[in-house]
């Protein structure tokens, strides 16, 4: 698919649709929707309107896998700081958004672009001591 607004509100109703068919909680799903909202929108700023996306979810056990694909290989997402107050609160957030509720996230270079892929930990479930998502 294409990125662009209408298509996100479907990437998010299928998520959704796809993980409570799973069995996920309503917090995970919530969660996962916001985390697959900033990774797209995230590789539309990066590559541009109408960029070719492919979105994965999938509930697991630890927590639900969630992988974007965009053709970019060479145009890296970064995190920085999430600052909460003032005026550099107002944008460029999302990947320090995804590192809170997603840690641990990576990119993965594919033969076709990259992949962003990130865990998001189910909310009715207490993480394991020592286990990093």
């Amino acid at each position: 698919m294409t990125a662009s607004a209408a298509r996100l509100r479907l990437v998010r109703e299928l998520a959704g649709k796809t993980l409570c068919e799973a069995g996920v909680d309503t917090g995970t799903i919530a969660t996962v929707q916001l985390v697959v909202s900033e990774l797209m929108a995230n590789a539309v700023r990066a590559c541009g309107d109408m960029v070719p996306l492919v979105v994965e979810v999938a509930a697991e056990e630890g927590g639900v896998s969630v992988k974007v694909h965009d053709p970019e290989a060479d145009l890296l997402p970064s995190c920085r700081p999430l600052a909460l107050v003032g005026t550099e609160a107002e944008s460029g957030r999302g990947l320090g958004l995804v590192g809170v509720l997603a840690p641990g996230w990576r990119v993965a270079r594919t033969p076709v672009g990259k992949q962003i892929v990130c865990s998001v930990p189910y909310a009715d479930r207490p993480a394991k001591a020592g286990h990093a998502a």
